[in-house]
């Protein structure tokens, strides 16, 4: 298992370890038995050249990138030069490799990133399950004893990173799919606000809610990758604790905890008090808008049905069901649907950015639940569609906002993961990135 990004750096000036030795202890436990189904191709002879190049660069005294030479990974759903994009779908086996990297790939690749592989995820980026039916699922390996699922749909990416096959995975979020597998296997995964990154070669789930971005173990290890991926730093406004302010809202957010969630929510909670963090509780009705807003499928549905109905039309049977079940929801939205859709979302912005004025951010858990067991929810359709809509209940809120969002690990020690979301509205990333790096240590787990 890897450290996080500030204690590798420190080793490697140091010089206790290389950034060649990190990528060939990465590749040796991509081949162990844990890290079945997390990969769906690899890159590690190639990830070598780069490590050693940059070994060789930092002897010379050339300065480097904190990336450079290190290994990470890529969510299937990314570009990546003469290789075919799948999406983890076998309905795309055949269709043509990408001609140039995708805009983030050929950020990381500038960084000097050694890229070791395109990680597996949910079919097409539509679940926060994690389950694949073509390639298999990652296992989470935050529990030996138990199959559990690792969260989607940046499946692979939370596996990778948690197994340290990699120091940050590449992924996307539309409703969480960075922030729930982060959650579920005890990592830190930021989602910045959308337009910050570009989404140039990446395949789409909805242009309106894609967002590029990454998972690492610690707040600055996702700073340094947002700021690649955005090719622009968000700049962290520092904060002491004493000087934050959090709301917690009464609504919606905190309904059907499991109780090793709501403890651990409450727990850190106190601790955050406890160093001083102002919390209020508010009112924020407009979280129980969002059921209705999003009853016909939501942008998703929509933009997925036009990005896959003519495939569909073909091929539907190469399809995971439950997948193509979700994306044919959205063909029975109208145009005017649609409309109506976008124009609701922008007075629903307008009026959850005025409740949250004068807050650093609004606190919630990331997921109501622990990781929970793979095997059941493969058999049973309804247990997955009600697991999938709890897992995504709390992160997709604040895409539907267009704003950033943060989860951090805040379990004790010896329990599954749980995560602590930190959210705000649109271009907080600053601010919300500052006061993350503030609490981190109040809510992290006891080693």
């Amino acid at each position: 298992m890897l450290p996080d990004l500030d204690t590798l750096q420190a080793s490697l000036r140091a010089g206790t370890t290389s950034r060649t030795a990190i990528v060939e202890a990465a590749q040796a436990a991509a081949a162990g038995p844990a890290a079945r189904s997390v990969f769906l191709q690899t890159s590690f002879d190639e990830a070598l050249r780069v490590a050693r190049a940059a070994d060789a660069a930092a002897l010379a005294g050339q300065p480097l990138h904190p990336l450079a030479g290190l290994p990470v990974s890529i969510k299937d759903l990314f570009d990546i030069a003469g290789e075919v994009t799948r999406a983890a779908a076998i309905a795309r086996d055949d269709a043509a490799p990408a001609d140039a990297d995708a805009a983030v790939v050929a950020r990381l690749r500038h960084a000097g990133a050694a890229l070791v592989g395109r990680t597996n995820m949910s079919e097409f980026a539509f679940s926060g399950v994690g389950i694949n039916p073509h390639f298999g699922t990652p296992r989470n390996p935050l529990d030996p004893a138990v199959a559990r699922v690792p969260g989607g749909s940046s499946s692979g990416a939370a596996v990778s990173v948690a197994l340290g096959l990699a120091v940050a995975g590449l992924g996307s979020d539309t409703g969480g799919s960075i922030r729930i597998p982060a959650a579920l296997c005890g990592l830190t995964g930021f989602k910045p606000t959308t337009r910050r990154v570009p989404l140039t070669g990446a395949f789409p789930l909805s242009y309106t809610l894609d967002t590029a971005c990454a998972m690492t173990r610690s707040v600055s290890g996702c700073v340094l990758v947002d700021s690649v991926l955005a090719d622009t730093p968000a700049m962290p406004i520092g904060k002491a604790p004493a000087a934050i302010r959090l709301a917690v809202a009464r609504q919606y957010l905190q309904d059907d905890l499991e109780p090793v969630v709501a403890q651990a929510f409450d727990r850190a909670l106190g601790r955050l008090s406890a160093a001083g963090v102002r919390i209020e509780h508010i009112e924020l009705p407009e979280l129980e808008e969002l059921p209705g807003l999003n009853a016909a499928g939501g942008f998703t549905a929509a933009e997925a049905w036009s990005i896959h109905r003519h495939l569909l039309a073909t091929r539907r049977a190469q399809y995971d069901p439950r997948v193509a079940m979700r994306i044919e929801r959205g063909a029975a939205m109208s145009a005017a649907d649609y409309v109506d859709l976008m124009r609701a979302r922008l007075d629903w912005i307008a009026r959850v950015q005025a409740r949250l004025a004068g807050f650093d951010a609004i606190v919630c858990p990331t997921v109501p639940m622990v990781a929970p067991p793979l095997d059941p929810l493969l058999a049973d359709d309804a247990l997955f569609f009600r697991t999938n809509g709890l897992l995504l209940r709390n992160t997709s809120a604040f895409n539907f906002l267009d704003g950033c969002s943060i989860s951090l690990p805040c379990h004790a020690a010896g329990e599954l993961p749980v995560g602590l979301m930190l959210s705000h509205g649109p271009l907080h990333d600053a601010g919300l990135l500052g006061i993350a790096l503030a609490l981190e240590a109040i809510v992290r787990p006891a080693a």
